[in-house]
């Protein structure tokens, strides 16, 4: 009996160190980070657009995949989500009107995109429409959803060529590069008319097409000098700014009356 005792334990510990080595072998899941080198980013009335540069890295990088180059990242600056009106004009016994018009809730003000790689060479245009990744991929949401699908479609693409168009969506392709294994560097461009207020970056790690993870930083865009002390004059008193303004813009026309009338 002592000795089919001794048996059984032999064989559970026997059992116990086979199962071991397995477990502590398991692959530990890859990540990503991203680090912005300032939280906070002022610009003057001067401002003609400019790069910012992100750095971020993969956690347990697979060596493999690494050296094969079959890891890919995005990132995006999206800007801070108001409601945009996109009117259409029609011209009208010979006068540029505008006739219809469609709200949009939550529209992303600005939205730069970096990559590795083309995306079409990243992953399935199904996997973007899941992540809602790239400015073809967001979603508008009209404040009116009762509208027909057509006039939604027509507008919300109008609303994404306009802000492609002013720069304020962009795509940089190879914008980013790894530095290493595990290291990259990521340049997305702040247009010149690029919105105030909270700014979001976001990295997104694929792997072979996959998708894995994702890691998102804040980035907060402020005007700075005269023009930060109007802005702010503006949003808190509006009243008085909007007084002092119509007064200004009749002192000036009448003092130009004065100079320039003739006698």
């Amino acid at each position: 009996m002592a000795g089919l005792r001794v048996l059984s334990a032999t064989m559970l510990l026997s059992l116990f160190f086979a199962l071991t080595p397995a477990t502590a072998q398991a692959p530990i899941p890859e990540g990503i980070q991203i680090g912005l080198s300032t939280d906070a980013v002022s610009i003057t009335a001067g401002f003609s657009g400019a790069d910012l540069t992100i750095f971020g890295s993969l956690e347990n990088p697979d060596p493999l995949v690494a050296r094969q180059g079959r890891y890919d990242v995005i990132v995006v600056l999206e800007g801070p989500p108001r409601p945009v009106v996109v009117r259409r004009k029609d011209r009208v016994l010979g006068v540029w009107v505008n006739l219809e018009s469609e709200t949009f809730e939550n529209v992303p003000m600005s939205y730069s995109v970096a990559t590795t790689r083309p995306l079409q060479d990243i992953a399935e245009p199904s996997k973007y429409k899941q992540l809602s990744l790239g400015s073809q991929n967001l979603y508008m949401m009209p404040a009116d959803e009762n509208d027909s699908p057509a006039t939604i479609e027509e507008f919300t693409a109008a609303l994404r060529e306009r802000k492609t168009a002013t720069g304020l969506y962009s795509e940089n392709i190879g914008g980013v590069q790894f530095l290493s294994q595990n290291l990259f560097r990521a340049t997305v461009r702040l247009a010149p008319n690029v919105p105030v207020g909270t700014h979001k970056a976001r990295a997104f790690l694929f792997k072979s097409g996959l998708f894995i993870k994702e890691s998102s930083a804040q980035l907060e865009i402020r005007k700075s000098g005269f023009e930060q002390s109007v802005f702010r004059v503006a949003h808190e008193y509006s009243f008085l700014y909007g007084v002092f303004a119509v007064s200004l813009a009749m002192i000036t026309g009448w003092l130009g009356r004065l100079v320039f009338r003739k006698d």
